[in-house]
């Protein structure tokens, strides 16, 4: 059966995506906690606070290091947010259809790109 005929997938291949995400899930949510330890520890100043010409320069590189680790922790929790929706979608059971042209997305894309809700179809048409 082809991916053109079939509009859903199986139990067995649902169960093969929700590990995927399962394991996409814990390393991302770690990722994050080691994010938001960095950038927890980054507003330490500590305890030394001699030679103020090149603590300027420090506080300024400190302060876009900050803004960087803040922006991936960004990332990285909308990133955990779509992981979680889309095991909300494998227990609907709309897991894999794309919300845009109510076909089924390649099972490539998928395991590339476990969270997306779009074929390459679709994906390419919006651009």
């Amino acid at each position: 059966m082809s991916t053109e005929e079939k509009t859903s997938y199986s139990r067995e291949e649902l169960k093969e995506f929700e590990d995927l995400i399962l394991q996409k899930l814990a390393v991302a949510k770690e990722e994050l906690t080691s994010l938001k330890e960095s950038l927890s520890k980054r507003n330490d100043s500590g305890t030394d606070n001699t030679a103020s010409t090149s603590k300027l320069l420090e506080d300024g590189a400190d302060t876009l290091e900050r803004e960087s680790l803040s922006q991936l922790a960004a990332r990285q929790q909308k990133f955990i947010i779509n992981l979680e929706n889309a095991l909300v979608r494998i227990k609907n059971g709309t897991y894999g259809v794309c919300v845009d042209t109510g076909k089924l997305i390649a099972k490539e894309r998928l395991k590339a790109v476990p969270h997306t809700m779009h074929s390459i179809e679709a994906k390419l048409a919006k651009k």
